[in-house]
């Protein structure tokens, strides 16, 4: 039976207080078949544990978050970010998802050069694009809200995110569509036209922004329809840009984080198909 819930998909760090377990079952109560991953406490479980806990659930995962942090200078700091990427495309592949979300990383200590370090990012793509594709797995470039830009994230921009992308096959690299992170910049939509044609948008992933942040701005994403974002419109973006894929609800906030799991679960579902689908 058709529930309106088939395209969305609740990303772990939403409910992060739940164990694997636990976000398995809470899913199969309330019709969610779709979850995004993240590494550190799909490691803690186990990865072997994790594919088979998300498969005898009939779950789908839809994406692993995250490889990237590739703008170091040193060179061992660089081999290590490499051999972790390289681990976290195995990860995604024994779990089933055809998408790994990258955070690129910030400017490495003592540096002020943004350009180098998206060079850098750009070195480390042409060495994991045909590892991952020989996997089955793409590399989706996340933009995220400039104020990350000096230590979290020096792609700031779905532009920028692109730029990148569009130097490697898109069967190998494309980008992650964040409404949190991109939602202010009015070059986005023509962007996400322009990803859509050339089928690089892997991911699409919802949050609401906002006024005051909650958290400040890295656990400060608002609950669908609590903030500013036109969630709405920004489906329709993607969509008619060709992307008909999962939709992820991806919300760091502490005060949802104090909430019971399952009631935040829940009450994210049905934001979603009301604020989202409706």
């Amino acid at each position: 039976m058709n529930s309106g819930l088939e395209r969305f998909s609740i990303n772990q760090m939403t409910v992060k207080q739940l164990t694997l377990p636990d976000l398995a079952d809470a899913c199969g109560e309330f019709g969610v078949r779709n979850v995004g991953l993240w590494r550190e406490p799909v490691r803690s479980y186990g990865v072997d544990a994790t594919a088979k806990l998300v498969r005898g659930a009939g779950l789908t995962v839809t994406t692993l978050c995250r490889g990237g942090f590739l703008t170091a200078i040193d060179p061992v700091a660089r081999a290590r970010a490499l051999g972790d990427n390289r681990r976290a495309v195995d990860e995604a592949a024994s779990l089933g998802t055809d998408t790994l979300v990258l955070v690129s990383g910030g400017l490495p200590p003592g540096s002020k050069d943004l350009h180098g370090a998206r060079e850098r990012i750009a070195d480390a793509l042409a060495e994991l694009g045909p590892y991952a594709e020989e996997r089955g797995v793409r590399l989706a470039i996340e933009a995220l809200h400039p104020m990350y830009a000096a230590d979290r994230c020096v792609v700031s921009t779905l532009a920028q995110a692109l730029d990148l992308a569009e130097r490697f096959p898109a069967h190998q690299v494309g980008v992650a569509v964040d409404t949190y992170h991109i939602w202010w910049d009015d070059t986005a939509p023509e962007r996400i036209a322009r990803a859509g044609a050339a089928e690089r948008i892997r991911a699409f992933q919802l949050a609401d922004w906002t006024n005051p942040l909650p958290q400040g701005v890295l656990n400060g994403r608002g609950q669908i329809g609590d903030g500013a974002i036109d969630l709405r419109e920004w489906k329709g973006r993607v969509e008619a840009a060709g992307y008909t894929g999962p939709i992820e609800v991806e919300l760091f906030n502490e005060e949802l984080w104090a909430w019971d799991g399952r009631e935040v679960l829940a009450e994210t579902a049905a934001r979603f198909m009301e604020h989202v689908l409706q």
